[in-house]
């Protein structure tokens, strides 16, 4: 990922700076990767693994 921990840690701060409190701010984001970063990658896998036991691959 592009930035890494850094991009997070600036999107946590700007929502605090404008008036979001921490712990949700990061509850956020941390919400907002799993959906854009980890949950595309569960069709991804299971189509592989069909692909796999359809000995396709």
């Amino acid at each position: 990922m592009p930035g890494g921990f850094a991009v997070d840690a600036a999107l946590v701060w700007t929502l605090v700076a404008f008036g979001a409190e921490p712990a949700p701010a990061t509850a956020t984001v941390i919400g907002y990767r799993v959906v854009t970063d980890w949950l595309p990658l569960l069709p991804g896998a299971l189509v592989l693994s069909a692909l796999i036991r359809a000995k396709v691959l």
